[in-house]
């Protein structure tokens, strides 16, 4: 799974470092050199338009200093660099760059869109030595926006419950949704299996957390066994759905290798 490596350190201040790197978004396209791929460096940076000022501070990994920025929506890559699907880097970059990728897109997104007060609409500024970022009229204090969702691998003695949601990507994966506001994340659980396929659950295990930078999520996963009634997907939500057991071929078409859905499901498999 792709997750934040042991060796990064989180740094919320600027740091002026003319050997600084710099994860580059146009949308959901990140700004890489090579095959590797390799973040542009500052001179790069400049190259390409982009200042500094507009860049909001990372961490450091393995002696560089990180840095993240959102590129104006027409920005064309200069020789040597092209703008990547960060999906598409999936299988091509290790998991501890896009595990870091991953944070700088959520923090480049929400400095980009906190520069105003929601309250009032006065200008923000960043706070020494924290995270965040506080209005200079009212005080009110932003920090990053982080949306919980849970995700559950239903069982029914050896088999498990795979579906294809009617607004994802087309891959087979467990069962997911966002916690609504109120909602302990095992409420949101039973509330999902209810709506999404008529299911009851019961005897929810925890099973691993993963941040999901589309756009801000912190995916929760579990396991739980099936307490009643039968499959009935709901069309709106969930496209197919079906139980497999020992013996059946899962679909080719699973989760990505790198998400905790496809761990999830790795860890289940029917034998």
């Amino acid at each position: 799974m792709i997750r934040t490596p042991d060796d990064f350190t989180s740094l919320a201040e600027p740091r002026d470092d003319p050997g600084a790197l710099t994860f580059v978004f146009r949308g959901d396209e990140l700004l890489v050199a090579g095959e590797a791929p390799a973040l542009p460096d500052a001179a790069a940076c400049l190259a390409h338009g982009l200042a500094p000022r507009s860049m909001v501070p990372v961490g450091l990994w393995r002696g560089a200093y990180l840095r993240a920025a959102l590129a104006p929506p027409g920005l064309e890559a200069r020789p040597g660099f092209a703008f990547r699907a960060l999906r598409a880097l999936f299988g091509r970059a290790d998991d501890a760059f896009l595990g870091l990728a991953g944070r700088a897109k959520q923090l480049a997104e929400w400095d980009a869109t906190h520069r105003f007060c929601g309250a009032c609409g006065a200008a923000t500024a960043r706070m020494a030595g924290e995270r965040a970022m506080r209005c200079t009229a009212c005080g009110r204090t932003a920090y990053p926006r982080i949306s919980p969702a849970m995700m559950v691998l239903v069982r029914r003695g050896p088999r498990i419950l795979l579906a294809r949601h009617a607004r994802g990507t087309g891959r087979w994966s467990a069962l997911a949704g966002f916690v609504e506001a109120g909602e302990s994340i095992e409420e949101a659980v039973h509330r999902e299996v209810r709506e999404e396929v008529g299911l009851a659950v019961r005897d929810l295990r925890y099973f691993a957390s993963q941040s999901w930078p589309f756009p801000h999520s912190l995916m929760v996963a579990f396991t739980a066994e099936h307490a009643g009634g039968e499959l009935r997907p709901d069309a709106a939500e969930i496209a197919e759905a079906r139980w497999f057991g020992p013996g059946e071929a899962l679909p080719e078409a699973l989760a990505m290798p790198q998400s905790v859905a496809r761990a999830l499901i790795e860890a289940h498999r029917p034998l």
